[in-house]
């Protein structure tokens, strides 16, 4: 029983108290700081609780997308959805990252010969196994009980998709998938829009246009499909495209600190690798927070500064 103190008194309790152990556990785990803690707490918990009101609206297994330009921290919150699903919400979770698809290396060496030597480097749409994806989808959807369904991954350390034998399998049936990606949703821009290039890799590599024609195509095609398969849509909205750049560098740092085994940027190498991106980045910045069901706006330091809620 309350003091007399204590009564007519509102005691703020900290959100390390109000978040469970295994969710406290994860953010240690992830070495995520305070800031996170009350974010996760103020915007991600709420976020939980409307994607387990979507699955209560549906028979199917709800599909939900994770966006974010690069360094934003979408794979960090996709984590923390399926964990919160789990531990609040009893669900079955998948969760998976549009990463996990890209084609074997074998395939983009040869899609690099045969229509675009940029075509090597993973990450822009063409270089992702839609097929793969939407079977794996399909599995998802359709695993009964007693049933596993194999889970896709690639080794980024290697640049090659690892051995099905290595995949993590996931008993059925499943109540919710996250899937998460950079260009998760990305529409195909307009032909005026891709007839300058926008960055020194474009105008240099691909002065005649045809790298940035065929991954336009890619995105009007099979990942049209791909993106139409999301039952919604969740944004982490960078503030701007030199932010994106800033915080992928930080990730670079944090690579080389745990000792990863994936290979480690300098500063001019990451400038060409961001700058394969650049064109889609700023495309998403500009036209997916209307696409989207929850955007959550980011300042420079990532915490979460306003949430845009669409029905």
């Amino acid at each position: 029983m309350p003091s007399p103190a204590m009564r007519g008194r509102v005691v703020a309790e900290s959100p390390q108290a109000r978040l469970s152990a295994a969710v406290q556990a994860f953010l240690a785990r992830e070495q995520l700081p305070d800031s996170y803690r009350a974010d996760a707490q103020r915007w991600f918990e709420p976020l939980a609780d409307y994607l387990f009101a979507r699955h209560q609206q549906q028979n199917d297994p709800l599909i939900a997308g994770v966006q974010g330009a690069q360094g934003t921290g979408k794979s960090t919150l996709a984590a923390l959805l399926a964990l919160l699903l789990q531990q609040r919400h009893g669900l079955v979770v998948a969760q998976l990252s549009l990463d996990d698809f890209y084609l074997r290396r074998a395939q983009r060496l040869q899609l690099a010969q045969d229509v675009h030597p940029l075509l090597a480097t993973r990450g822009v749409p063409g270089t992702h196994d839609t097929g793969l994806a939407m079977a794996t989808l399909d599995a998802l959807c359709q695993a009964g009980s007693g049933q596993q369904v194999p889970l896709p991954r690639f080794d980024k350390a290697r640049d090659d998709r690892q051995p099905g034998a290595q995949w993590p399998l996931l008993d059925g049936p499943i109540d919710v998938i996250i899937l998460e990606g950079w260009c998760l949703g990305a529409q195909a821009q307009s032909g005026a829009a891709l007839a300058q290039p926008i960055n020194r890799l474009e105008g240099e590599w691909d002065g005649s246009g045809d790298w940035r024609r065929y991954v336009n195509q890619q995105l009007a095609g099979a990942y049209r499909q791909l993106f139409a398969r999301l039952d919604l849509l969740v944004v982490l909205q960078a503030p701007s495209f030199d932010c994106v750049y800033r915080w992928r560098g930080l990730q670079e740092q944090k690579l080389a600190a745990l000792g990863s085994g994936n290979r480690v940027m300098d500063s001019e190498q990451l400038q060409h690798f961001i700058a394969h991106y650049e064109r889609l980045t700023r495309h998403c910045l500009a036209t997916l927070p209307a696409l989207a069901q929850r955007v959550y706006h980011l300042d420079e330091d990532h915490r979460v500064l306003a949430e845009t809620v669409q029905s």
